[in-house]
């Protein structure tokens, strides 16, 4: 079965990918917008010949970095930068979740599920100039998979909790699936699975799972967050805190012909207008967080291109549930029926998103459409409150983020609108946020009451949803909410080892009942998020996992 796809993970998101740019693919020139150039008019020579002499790109976001070691960190900031310094075995297409070659030019499945062997490239190196094998892969999977690893960088603060819910757990655990990882040869490796994992595949294309250097972990220790090591694209220059990241072209880069970028900045402007403003003004070339109330204005505006990616996203309110009053099923059930969710909507979102009743999003595997929301009605919370002993109320924090993200492009009037909402059911929510990088160090320990955040997909799996937020393996982790119930752990383990895609089906709906029953978040918005670019950049194609490669971009004069 080499190089196998899982076509019936692919289809579900490649059917809704919309990216509304004439450079967002060289075979569409249906989706031209003004002032974008129409590729298939305009021949590779005339490309050439409109190129800017300075090929340096300037991408716009509203939010550092957390960290540069990929593995380590679950924010898209973070995987945005590093998705142009490192690579994985397996790499997505550039529109979708379907697999393709990356670092390993194939691989061989064995028929009962449990070997993988992957065929990896030659003449490969990474930045520091020490060659790419399958010792490194080696090492790489092992830092992450054992606490006690000299690489792992436990004691200095470092958790992999997405390996553990994407693998079952940790070397030694009952339900770590990887048990032997074996170099066949140089550039032969072979994983050996205690039991059949269905989303083997698209997690090895996930960028959490790409390779560093070895020699990297050596020098530079637990400060590999700062000096990343990858064989990318693009090698890291410098990182000035809350400000930039700089990138720099990799002459030795692998695959001939590219980057064709020089350079690439990563520049933290917080405002959504402010970005908007430096994008008009030309000295930005691309922007993320669009405010979906601008998109008519710069509809018509031919030195813009927008771009929307695919819906991809839960946008969701969590509680502590170990928390009074948390802790109660019927006050969780009660702030479900507080939130005006359409209101929402309409006043945030120009019609960008639709209403959320699964922690994962449309489309998924296991998505269940049975689900009966928690329908907007501040008469029946207020009597669920009553009944749960809060008839008069209570006061909490409502924890904020500050930063605009794919599902949350205004976090402060989102925020502002909750509470509002709270109010009218005779609860009081004090409005809290920190520092992007506090915030999520701060939920991820467990200081909020209530928090407002949310999570995009990046495999294309209903696992890496339910698993990194829900299951109680993700404590501390994705999971902030501290949920932990037994039966639906056990469900979510079983559907992540079952290979049939109607068995796990069937699993995901009654997991999704289960929680839905719970109340353990209040599943708010699904997203599209809309972002903005010059009409002088070409062959940018957003990907839905919010992190793309841009290896292939260019800037016109």
């Amino acid at each position: 079965m080499k190089g196998m796809h899982l076509r019936w993970l692919f289809v579900m998101i490649a059917s809704l990918l919309v990216v509304v740019s004439a450079c967002s693919s060289k075979d569409d020139a249906s989706q031209e917008e003004p002032g974008q150039v129409d590729e298939e008019e305009m021949s590779e020579e005339g490309i050439e010949q409109g190129l800017a002499e300075d090929q340096t790109l300037i991408f716009a976001r509203g939010g550092d970095s957390v960290s540069l070691d990929y593995a380590s960190v679950t924010d898209g900031e973070s995987s945005r930068v590093t998705k142009q310094i490192f690579e994985t075995l397996i790499e997505f297409e550039r529109d979708s979740f379907e697999i393709g070659p990356g670092l390993a030019h194939s691989w061989d499945m064995s028929e009962d599920g449990l070997r993988y062997t992957f065929y990896l490239e030659e003449g490969v190196t990474f930045h520091d100039g020490t060659p790419f094998n399958a010792e490194a892969v080696k090492v790489n999977f092992e830092r992450w998979a054992d606490p006690d690893h000299p690489y792992a960088f436990v004691d200095e603060g470092y958790n992999y909790s997405v390996y553990g819910t994407q693998f079952g757990g940790f070397k030694g655990d009952p339900g770590h699936v990887i048990e032997e990882i074996n170099v066949v040869n140089e550039y032969e490796i072979e994983f050996v699975l205690s039991e059949p994992l269905g989303s083997f595949l698209q997690n090895m294309g996930m960028s959490y799972f790409a390779m560093s250097s070895p020699a990297a972990f050596e020098e530079y220790g637990a400060a590999i967050n700062e000096n990343p090591v990858g064989t990318g694209p693009f090698k890291f220059v410098s990182w000035t805190r809350d400000d930039s990241i700089v990138l720099e072209k990799n002459e030795e880069y692998w695959k001939e012909g590219l980057p064709k970028l020089d350079k690439i900045i990563f520049q933290v402007i917080p405002d959504n207008s402010a970005r908007l403003t430096a994008l008009r003004s030309g000295q930005i070339d691309i922007m993320d967080g669009l405010n979906p109330d601008d998109v008519a204005q710069v509809e018509g505006d031919d030195s813009i291109v927008l771009f929307e990616r695919a819906t991809n996203n839960i946008g969701y309110l969590g509680f502590h549930v170990e928390k009074e009053p948390f802790d109660d099923p019927l006050v969780r059930q009660a702030i479900n029926h507080a939130i005006d969710k359409d209101s929402l909507i309409t006043a945030l979102y120009n019609g960008l998103a639709e209403p959320a009743k699964n922690p994962v999003p449309p489309g998924y595997l296991g998505y269940n459409e049975a689900i009966d929301p928690y329908a907007y009605d501040p008469e029946r919370a207020r009597e669920l409150l009553a009944e749960a002993g809060y008839e008069d109320g209570f006061e909490f924090e409502l924890w904020t983020m500050p930063v605009a993200r794919p599902y949350m492009p205004d976090p402060q009037r989102a925020a502002e609108a909750i509470q509002s909402n709270f109010a009218d059911v005779g609860i009081t929510a004090k409005i809290e946020t920190r520092d992007w990088a506090t915030y999520l160090e701060e939920t991820e320990k467990g200081a909020h009451d209530m928090f407002m955040l949310g999570w995009s997909g990046v495999n294309g799996d209903p696992d890496y949803f339910l698993s990194n937020l829900l299951h109680g393996d993700a404590i501390p982790g994705g999971n902030r909410s501290f949920y932990d119930e037994g039966d639906v752990n056990e469900i979510l383990n079983q559907a992540k080892k079952t290979v049939d895609p109607n068995e796990r089906e069937v699993l995901y709906f009654e997991a999704l009942e289960m929680i839905h029953e719970d109340a353990v978040m209040v599943p708010l918005v699904h997203s599209i998020p809309v972002l903005a670019g010059s009409s002088r950049v070409v062959d940018y194609i957003p990907h839905p996992s919010t992190s793309e490669t841009l290896d292939e971009v260019q800037l016109l004069e």
